[in-house]
């Protein structure tokens, strides 16, 4: 797979690394991953343990941000999984539920412990277990957008 950190876009991938993890630490209190202080945050989040995502503020909100692991998962290049609306990452029957869950966490700020089914560009189910799903906040305060982590997950 293809790694998000080749291209141009590096430094505000970076701003956007650092801003995943502000925003978790500030809902949740805890650091999303032990940062070592020498490697950019990007790189640390890219070869996480965990699969981290995001998606941005649009209408029909759209990945803006997936590390490796949750580029595996989905089976997708960089540049396909970044332009995919969030929604398409869980199945029609499930995206009701999975609406109802994003307007808790905006509602909330973060919510802990979300289960799921996903489904993979290819049509391999995965159940999600034990997500944090959290609001991501900009340098000011303002809302943009949501974020997803988790590592453990089940083929269904």
């Amino acid at each position: 797979m293809k790694n998000a950190l080749q291209g141009s876009g590096s430094s505000s991938l970076e701003r956007h690394a650092r801003l995943l993890l502000k925003s978790y630490k500030h809902w949740t209190g805890l650091d999303l991953i032990p940062l070592e202080p020498e490697r950019s945050a990007l790189h640390q989040l890219e070869e996480a343990p965990l699969a981290v995502l995001s998606h941005g503020t649009e209408e029909d909100p759209v990945l803006n941000y997936g590390n490796r692991m949750a580029r595996q998962l989905w089976e997708m290049e960089w540049e396909q999984f970044t332009a995919m609306p969030s929604r398409l990452t869980a199945e029609p029957l499930e995206r009701k539920e999975r609406e109802r869950f994003f307007e808790l966490v905006t509602k909330n700020g973060w919510v802990g412990d979300y289960t799921g089914v996903r489904i993979s560009s290819t049509g391999k189910r995965f159940s999600i277990l034990k997500a944090t799903v959290w609001n991501l906040l900009d340098e000011e305060g303002n809302y943009y957008g949501q974020a997803a982590a988790f590592s453990d997950y089940r083929y269904l």
